[in-house]
């Protein structure tokens, strides 16, 4: 009987994992940035369009960290930036309003009638410059964290406690 409630606890452990494998992070060096592009591949999730298409506002957190590999001993976090995307559908228009925040400040609005337009906004993010060379120390390994969380939250693609899904990418900084 107990083996047989481990096995069931083991099952949505194991899917959560693998839809959390849906989040593609790159992040690139270029002059005195680190670019990071990431992409959460599930995140659009059939519960996920039917709570937009209501004309419920729907919202998208990226916490983005910037972290330090340390050997033997706890890794530290260098910088921090929070990407905020959020959806609303007009019903009357059919339109959908999209905004995305960095670090609480209004990157970009766009208005759209086109759902696959919003899946891309909400889900894709190309070359963000979030954080600057000068905190990196050379010739050292870093890598790039990203937690994702939706509100309102739906089972499809969060962890059953709510915490969303995460991933990570490594990248050594050269000078």
């Amino acid at each position: 009987k107990q083996a047989f409630l481990c096995v069931l606890m083991l099952v949505p452990l194991t899917a959560t994992l693998a839809e959390a494998e849906g989040l593609r992070i790159i992040p690139l060096v270029r002059d005195d940035q680190v670019l990071v592009t990431f992409e959460l591949a599930d995140g659009f999730t059939d519960e996920v369009r039917a709570a937009v298409r209501s004309g419920l506002k729907t919202t998208f957190t990226y916490t983005v960290d910037l972290r330090l590999e340390v050997p033997a001993w706890v890794d530290r976090t260098i910088a921090s930036a929070i990407v905020i995307n959020s959806v609303e559908y007009d019903n009357l228009t059919r339109r959908y309003s999209v905004v995305r925040v960095l670090d609480g400040k209004v990157e970009s609005t766009q208005i759209t009638d086109s759902e696959a337009t919003v899946r891309k906004l909400m889900t894709g993010f190309q070359r963000l410059s979030l954080f600057r060379t000068s905190v990196l120390e050379p010739n050292r390994e870093y890598y790039v964290r990203i937690g994702a969380r939706a509100r309102p939250s739906n089972g499809a693609f969060l962890w059953p406690w709510g915490s969303g899904t995460s991933g990570q990418a490594k990248f050594t900084f050269i000078r």
